[in-house]
């Protein structure tokens, strides 16, 4: 794929979701030519899954060279509120923070980045390299030569699990459910109290969240929007866990399963949960969200960022850190990863390796600091508390004032 005459750098980008299109768009902007290879054939979809930005997400945003106004990115809102079970609000803070779903981000991204160096039902087999350079191999044949190899790939990175196949992710014992409901099915009391604000709603050893985010054709007026909410849960590996994760047909699913496979009787008993424990609002929620959906809880840190023995190999985003979401910064800190590796690289011109592993210095610290921050803020949704500092984080972080001061922000979070 060498253009004759063109001396720029090449870089091969695996994963075409935000991460990698963020570092795409940036290297871009630096002049190297990029590719960016994705495994499903189709452009992707989020099932509307909401996000919370944070400033240095339109800091990176606008240094990948594309224009936009916060709150026309999504719907914005003047704080949180948290719910006691008889629907009373039980707390309230000033916290403005504009919410968006991943479909709107992610158009935003795809749309600036050329068609042609973006390549459909690409899957990743291996990487090989010598002193030189970089050949990524692909399971249909293909064969690209680079400088550097981003892993963008995500928590089951192929590009992470070459290099270190030991390191895996770890179910914590809990789960979220999922979903969206369109705001115009709500009542208007509950669209009154609930659907301008990020909101809580604190069963023991729960906690149910949820926020507005832009509707049908990116629609933000107030009626039009569709209202996201994620339910942690405990469920323990080898029994609750295993229920829920049993499809239709009997298959046992490891860490997820599709939407479409969740029993009808998984489904009911959540939503009759829904009416015992939540309050008012957020039962009404989830009675009319047609297709909710379960994530597995996971923690997942990498002991390495610069792979490989010539260090030309770098992973990003949750192929090298997953952090709990009660942090609400998956796609911030790949866009901080995304950022940092292009400072690194235009801060060591023509010695990638030295760029890599200066990046990994960077970011290394800071991914760990992340992880351990979101376990603080989750620990006391989890099944069980082994020791005395569990015991303590779990107390400090329950309370309807931590939870609004601390969830999706990016204060405390020190390397």
């Amino acid at each position: 794929m060498q253009i004759e005459g063109d001396v720029r750098k090449r870089a091969v980008v695996v994963g075409g979701s935000m991460g990698g299109l963020l570092t795409a768009l940036l290297l871009k902007r630096s002049h190297w030519h990029v590719d960016v290879f994705e495994r499903v054939g189709s452009e992707l979809a989020g099932r509307g899954a909401g996000i919370v930005t944070h400033g240095e997400l339109f800091d990176v945003v606008a240094r990948a060279g594309i224009s936009v106004r916060p709150e026309s990115l999504g719907v914005s809102v003047p704080g949180r509120r948290v719910f006691d079970r008889t629907g009373e609000v039980a707390g309230e803070l000033p916290l403005e923070q504009v919410l968006t779903s991943w479909g709107r981000l992610y158009a935003l991204l795809r749309g600036a980045f050329p068609d042609d160096h973006y390549h459909h039902g690409k899957t990743f087999v291996r990487a090989e390299e010598d002193a030189s350079g970089v050949t990524a191999h692909f399971e249909d044949g293909t064969s690209v030569r680079a400088d550097l190899l981003v892993g963008a790939d995500g928590l089951f990175s192929t590009v992470r699990r070459q290099y270190l196949p030991d390191a895996e992710p770890h179910y914590v014992g809990y789960v979220a459910w999922r979903g969206l409901v369109e705001e115009a099915e709500l009542s208007s009391a509950t669209r009154d109290v609930l659907c301008d604000w990020f909101a809580f709603s604190l069963p023991p050893s729960e906690q149910m969240l949820g926020y507005p985010v832009a509707g049908a054709d990116e629609a933000v007026a107030r009626g039009q929007r569709r209202f996201n909410f994620v339910w942690y849960r405990p469920a323990a590996p080898n029994g609750a866990l295993t229920e829920l994760l049993t499809g239709k047909d009997g298959t046992k699913h490891q860490l997820s399963i599709p939407p479409h496979c969740i029993r009808d009787a998984v489904i009911d008993g959540m939503r009759e949960d829904a009416e015992t424990l939540l309050a008012p609002q957020f039962a009404e929620v989830v009675r009319h969200t047609k297709q909710p959906f379960i994530q597995a809880i996971l923690d997942f840190e990498t002991p390495q960022m610069a792979l490989g023995q010539t260090r030309r190999i770098a992973i990003i985003g949750d192929a090298a850190f997953v952090a709990r979401p009660h942090i609400g910064m998956g796609v911030t800190k790949a866009a901080a990863d995304a950022a940092a590796l292009t400072r690194a690289l235009s801060d060591h011109p023509g010695d990638v390796p030295a760029a890599v592993l200066a990046f990994e210095r960077e970011r290394l610290p800071y991914g760990a600091a992340v992880v351990r921050r979101a376990r603080h803020l989750g620990t006391y949704m989890q099944a069980q508390l082994l020791t005395p500092e569990d015991r303590d984080l779990a107390e400090r972080h329950r309370s309807p004032e931590a939870v609004m001061a601390e969830t999706a922000v990016s204060t405390g979070i020190t390397a």
